[in-house]
Formats: structure tokens, sequence, C-alpha cells
């Protein structure tokens, strides 16, 4: 559903030195819960959100669909030593699937979202990454597979686009792993106030929280004004943004909504973003987590090279 109105005068005030973005309306491109969890922070912020979910997300195909339930039967059976969990709409679907975790099977998040949405679905969790909310942080943090650990199976839930980083990376350290399509995501096409507001510039900036949503920013817009913020949520969404020829005008430092409306913020303001004045240990993880990774992301011999068209869709920046 589509929520679009005007901002009471009150609302229209001009942006202050405390918060740049009031008055100033965002585009929210996300429904759900999510959506919902993202507005207020923009309102927080005293901005007015627009919520306009640009992706939808739908059961797998029918191709697909027979190994979901079948790998839900296995886990179910206790087949599997852990679940993988990188996103929120994975954990929607076990949820709407009742899907029963066995207690000897363990589960891991990607990140916190992951982890609060896995809880409150009556769902433990038992591992989540300290300094990367992502497939690969998630990968190079994980003790039990690391390598040289012992041999552990694993279930990985995710979206039809996901990159195999994951299921890739386990394999190799040979981890078995079944790596499992558990939903679609599909374009809405956007309202046409959502589009007469984007040709005049009445929204001022957008939040890009996935490489869905800049597809179907590039696709259902023909042009969006260089008065609009485009923000992405992260450095791997900026670059699939960008890779369709969307203008990025700022990425967030951590991949969170937080960092996000940071970053519009200092925008707005006309001020650099902060950088770090020295290396401290959590940005010396950072650099480890990037080198230890690089490997995993070199296609063994007989992998293809992704050529197609399809757009990535990182777990941990599309908090889908």
């Amino acid at each position: 559903m589509t929520f679009v109105s005007s901002p009471p005068p009150e609302f229209e005030a001009v942006p202050s030195p405390t918060q740049p973005l009031r008055g100033l309306k965002v585009l929210v491109p996300r429904g759900g819960t999510f959506g919902m969890n993202v507005a207020d922070a923009v309102r927080a912020r005293g901005a007015f959100p627009i919520t306009a979910p640009l992706i939808n997300f739908a059961s797998p195909s029918p191709l697909d669909a027979p190994k979901l339930s079948a790998a839900i039967a296995r886990l179910e059976s206790g087949a599997y030593q852990w679940v993988a969990v990188t996103s929120q709409t994975a954990v929607d679907v076990m949820h709407s699937m009742q899907v029963t975790v066995p207690d000897g099977t363990l589960i891991a998040a990607a990140g916190e979202t992951t982890a609060q949405a896995l809880m409150t679905a009556g769902y433990r969790v038992d591992f989540v990454p300290t300094h990367d909310n992502s497939a690969k942080g998630l990968l190079v943090e994980w003790p039990e597979a690391k390598r040289r650990a012992p041999k552990i199976s694993v279930l990985w839930l995710h979206s039809e686009h996901s990159m195999p980083v994951l299921a890739r990376g386990l394999a190799r350290r040979g981890h078995a792993v079944d790596s499992v399509i558990a939903y679609r995501s599909l374009g809405v096409p956007a309202a046409e106030s959502i589009q007469y507001d984007i040709r005049n510039s009445r929204i001022r900036a957008v939040l890009v929280t996935s490489g869905s949503v800049a597809e179907q920013l590039v696709k259902q817009f023909e042009h969006i004004p260089d008065d609009i913020m485009l923000g992405a949520i992260g450095p791997r969404t900026a670059k699939d943004a960008r890779a369709l020829g969307l203008r990025i005008d700022v990425v967030a430092r951590q991949r969170s909504v937080a960092s996000l409306l940071d970053g519009l913020e200092w925008l707005v303001a006309g001020e650099p973003m902060p950088e770090t004045a020295a290396i401290d240990l959590p940005t010396l993880i950072a650099m480890q987590t990037i080198a230890a990774v690089r490997d995993e992301d070199v296609p063994a011999a007989d992998e293809p090279r992704r050529t197609s068209g399809a757009i990535p869709l990182p777990d941990s920046e599309s908090t889908q």
C-alpha cells in the first residue's frame, strides 16, 4: 500500500542546524515492517517520509518451490547443524511456513536486524557477526565455518538474486551447504503521484536500500532531477546502482538506515562526512575482513562468472 499525503504546514519548516532534514520529503521505497521502521527513523529526523514500495516479495518459482519445501522438511527432521539467515524476508518465509527449528540445530544471522527479526518471530539466534553485518562478514567471523574447523552442514535460505558468496565460501572450506531460494523480488509500479513528485523535485531525497530498488528507480523514472539526493545504504548497493547508471550522492559509512540518514544530513548541511583520524581497532578488523574475503570473490575453475543483468541483492544492505 502506498501512503502519500502532504505534510502539515508546521512540517514545512526550513531545515535547522540541529535537524538538517527537517521538512524535507524523503522517499522510502520499501514497505512492510522494514519500511515502517525506516519511515519512523526519517520522521525522527524531522523529515516527512513518503512510503512507496518499489519492490515486493513473492514465493519461489514453480521450479524452486518444491526444493524449498524439501529443504524445510530436512531442516525439521534435524538434518542440518546450522541454518544461515541473511535477511528479514527469509525470516518472514520461515514464519509464514511455520518452520520449526529443532533444538539441535543452531541459527546464524547475518546482522542485528535479521537477528531481531528472528527473535521477534520466536526463533533463537546463536551467532551474529560483530564487525560486518553481511554474508561476507558472517563467513569470516563464524567460528564453526573456519577453514580448518570440523565439517558442518548448513541450510542457507536466500533471495533468487543473492550472490553465492556464503555458499561458495562454505563449500571451499569443506562444509556441506544447501543453498535454497526462499523468495523472489518483484518490481512494484510507483503511483502517478510519486512520479509527479519526482519529476518536480517535491521529493528531496531517495533512500536506495538495495540493488533491486536501484534497478526499479532506473526502470520507472526516466530522469531523477539533480537536486534530489540519492543515498545508498552501503558500498555494495552504491556500486550496483552506479553500474546501472544511477547517480549516488552519498553512501552510508555503516550499513544501517541511521548511518544513511546521517550522510544525508551532512550533505544537506554542506559538511564533509567525518573521517577516522587514526586507524582504530574496528577499522583494523574491517581491513582484515576485506583481505580475508578477497579470495572468496574469485570464481573456481568450474564456476562461470556472472555476466547476466541480474542485480545481486546483498542481504546485509537490502535488509529484506
